[in-house]
């Protein structure tokens, strides 16, 4: 009886064997090839797909991926990931930069935060969150400007001038959420000029330069 079961192993073995052969001659492994279609990343370049599951590979720095706000962008040169200031801050970079008009060398920032805009309107939003420093009143809305970087339209406010800080944010509405930007100049000798060129200060000229790259619908 024990010879009769052996046997009949040996019989599903083998043939199970034989299965396996003909399948690999018949179908031997064929390399995967991936679509040859590329992903841009927000510095402008490029990275293709890889793997088992042909998926594109993160976009190597500068390039950053925020997936919960639904945004990517290259963070400008010079700047490096500092301490979020508050809850509502989902990135900040510093760079040690001095204005062109600075006496000492402090460093530039750049802040992203996220609002839900929920049932409010974005301009409800700026409104409740673009408070002037140091007063903590709300900018009024007559200095709120709206300008045009890559095919989308921002709102810039001033949000603080004051001993030698020069801080504007740029609001954008972005789906389900308002994001705010925050380009911070320290160390301003002539923030008292009315005459200051502030788009051309550091912090200012980096963060439109990484709002230039963004990408996300």
């Amino acid at each position: 009886m024990k010879g009769l079961i052996a046997g009949i192993l040996l019989i599903v073995v083998v043939g199970l064997g034989g299965l396996l052969y003909r399948n690999a001659v018949e179908h031997p492994f064929q390399p995967i090839a991936c679509p040859l279609d590329a992903k841009v990343c927000p510095d402008g370049t490029s990275v293709a797909r890889t793997g088992l599951s042909c998926t594109f590979p993160e976009c190597p720095p500068p390039n950053v991926s925020l997936p919960d706000a639904g945004i990517a962008y290259a963070v400008p040169d010079g700047f490096s990931p500092a301490a979020l200031p508050d809850a509502a801050s989902i990135a900040a970079y510093d760079s040690p930069i001095a204005t062109s008009s600075a006496s000492t060398t402090e460093p530039a920032g750049i802040v992203i935060r996220r609002y839900a805009l929920a049932s409010s309107t974005p301009l409800a939003v700026i409104q409740a969150t673009a408070l002037g420093s140091p007063s903590g009143l709300p900018v009024p809305e007559a200095k709120y400007v709206s300008i045009i970087i890559a095919d989308r339209n921002l709102t810039v406010v001033p949000i603080e001038r004051f001993e030698g800080v020069v801080d504007t944010a740029y609001y954008l509405a972005h789906g389900t959420d308002m994001l705010r930007f925050d380009a911070i100049d320290r160390g301003v000798a002539n923030w008292t000029d009315p005459a200051l060129g502030v788009s051309a200060l550091p912090a200012q000229s980096a963060l439109r330069k990484l709002l230039a790259t963004l990408q996300g619908n």
